[in-house]
């Protein structure tokens, strides 16, 4: 999207938002679908390129490159998790000292007529076929779509609008001018420099390494040059964890997607997003065994699909709009649209036996998700009764519920809140008739009558060692006896006062809670009682 269509849409959502609005909404969900490829490719293009960058300085970690693809993927996740100013902040010196270090290495190496070393590339075979060096319209196009696939990464800014700091339009507007300017002038001094060194891809190695062997010699330089484009591409992935997130939030908003991802966490941070864009991206990293020639196909595809939906949909706009100046914009999209569509022809063709048809399918697969979840929701919403104004609230009979096993605090503040929520109360304890089970059964029948608390204690006697099914059972008799009275099951529960104590918990209030939850229609409460921890003597 350019710079006018970011002010255009401020909202983000990017492709999605311009395609539901002007293009149908099963056009924005194919938009949709590409991007949420295109964000979760572009995490683990990224991360295997910057992997691929240490590797390249350190041959004898290549054979780990996926336990250290997850590793940094992993350390992204949780920068991201604590909220996009810190990440941002944590990335800021490494994209300074990458974009310093790519400007010097082009500087140097426009003014060496030969190769200062060629260290990193000795003893690693070319990987170009042997008809690779004739020139022919295939060969151009493909040079074309790979060339357009370097500028992917600059729609991130478009759809992360909401994420900027106010006026976020306008700070997105400049973030991507100054992002296309420094983009073209590291690809173009780059490219000159391959041409002048005569530089071909081998085995193992990447270009870049190759490029700063010749420009700086293989010295501190070259390692600085390694590491800084190690940290900028596997934290680029960050653009990703800025953008889905939001995009999810979106498509969660408009029912197309499970209402968690619009949730947000106490850092501002749609952590549903930024956990399942880290899960499936590891996934894809295990797949591809780390390696980055598998993945740069399916990104660019689904980049390039995106891309094409996002200007036709500008061009609509524009047409619509009128606004000054309208035509030239809806020329430039228009081009930008053509473009892009040739790319997307173009890797599909030459990439799909090398796994272009994955996105050819996930796609619509992806659409049919969306379609699913959003009927899912109607029903819902049919049953619940949105959008019509609800009966008045009645009281009825009310009846409460509450299993117990013992007598202690918690059994007596159980029936304090018993008593307070329900006109009846009614105490219930699955027994089982064993040698071991009975003494325990007669010291609680025993103790509740000393206790005299005021309510009935009922036996449920179980064959099994089933907790929750005859509680279940109970209340399902109760429903029908009492048609016109309204169950509520109340689950005592202690919280341990710290969080490692609950793992020694027994877990029968969930057992309880989950057959309850199954079998029947009352109403639950889980009644957490705070273990607070014992005063320090000193």
């Amino acid at each position: 999207m350019a710079p006018e269509g970011t002010g255009a849409f401020p909202n983000g959502g990017g492709s999605y938002a311009v395609a539901r609005t002007h293009l149908g909404r099963r056009t924005a969900l194919f938009a949709a679908a590409s991007l949420l490829l295109d964000y979760v490719l572009n995490v683990a293009v990224s991360v295997t390129a910057g992997v691929a960058a240490l590797t390249s300085a350190f041959p004898a970690l290549y054979d780990d490159r996926v336990g250290i693809c997850l590793a940094v993927l992993a350390l992204i996740t949780a920068l991201n998790l604590r909220g996009i100013v810190d990440s941002a902040k944590a990335f800021l010196v490494p994209t300074a000292v990458f974009v310093g270090a790519i400007l010097a290495m082009v500087a140097v190496g426009l003014f060496r007529a030969a190769p200062a070393a060629t260290v990193t590339a000795d003893g690693h075979a070319s990987v170009l076929a042997d008809n690779a060096t004739t020139v022919g319209a295939l060969l151009l196009l493909k040079a074309f779509a790979a060339g357009c696939s370097a500028l992917t990464g600059v729609e991130a800014v478009a759809n992360a609008v909401p994420s900027f700091r106010a006026p976020a339009a306008r700070r997105a507007q400049r973030t991507e001018v100054a992002l296309g300017v420094l983009l073209g002038m590291m690809l173009i001094g780059l490219s000159v420099l391959i041409g002048r060194f005569h530089l071909q891809p081998v085995e193992g190695v990447t270009v870049l390494a190759q490029l700063a062997d010749a420009s700086f010699g293989h010295h501190a330089a070259f390692y600085v040059v390694q590491f800084a484009t190690m940290v900028l591409l596997a934290l680029a992935a960050n653009t990703s964890f800025g953008g889905l997130p939001v995009l999810m939030g979106l498509l969660a908003r408009d029912n197309y997607l499970p209402h968690v991802f619009g949730l947000k966490a106490d850092r501002q941070v749609h952590r549903h997003g930024v956990l399942a864009l880290a899960a499936v991206a590891a996934a894809l990293l295990i797949f591809s065994g780390g390696d980055m020639n598998t993945l740069v196909p399916l990104f660019a595809l689904g980049v390039f699909v995106g891309f094409t939906v996002c200007q036709i949909g500008m061009v609509r706009h524009w047409r619509r709009e009128r606004s000054p100046r309208w035509r030239g914009k809806a020329l430039l999209n228009g081009f930008g649209a053509l473009l892009t569509g040739v790319s997307a022809v173009v890797v599909t063709a030459t990439k799909f036996s090398e796994g272009a048809w994955l996105i050819l399918v996930a796609l619509p697969l992806l659409v049919l998700t969306f379609e699913a979840v959003h009927r899912a929701y109607a029903r819902i919403g049919t049953r619940l009764g949105l959008g019509r104004l609800p009966e008045p609230p009645r009281r009825a009979p009310s009846l409460v519920v509450v299993p117990v096993s013992h007598l202690s605090r918690l059994t007596a503040e159980a029936l304090n809140a018993a008593v307070s929520l329900g006109d009846e109360v009614v105490a219930v304890t699955v027994t089982h008739d064993t040698p071991e089970d009975r003494p325990a059964t007669e010291a609680l029948r025993r103790d509740w009558e000393l206790w005299s608390p005021g309510v009935e204690l009922l036996e449920l006697p179980s064959a099994t060692r089933s907790l929750g099914r005859p509680i279940a059972a109970y209340v399902t008799g109760l429903t029908a006896r009492r048609p016109g009275t309204r169950i509520t099951v109340l689950i005592p529960e202690a919280e341990p006062a710290h969080l490692w104590q609950r793992l020694l918990q027994n877990q029968r209030g969930a057992v309880v809670a989950h057959a309850v939850r199954r079998d029947t229609d009352a109403v639950i409460c889980r009644l957490r009682f705070r273990l607070t921890p014992p005063a320090r003597m000193w």
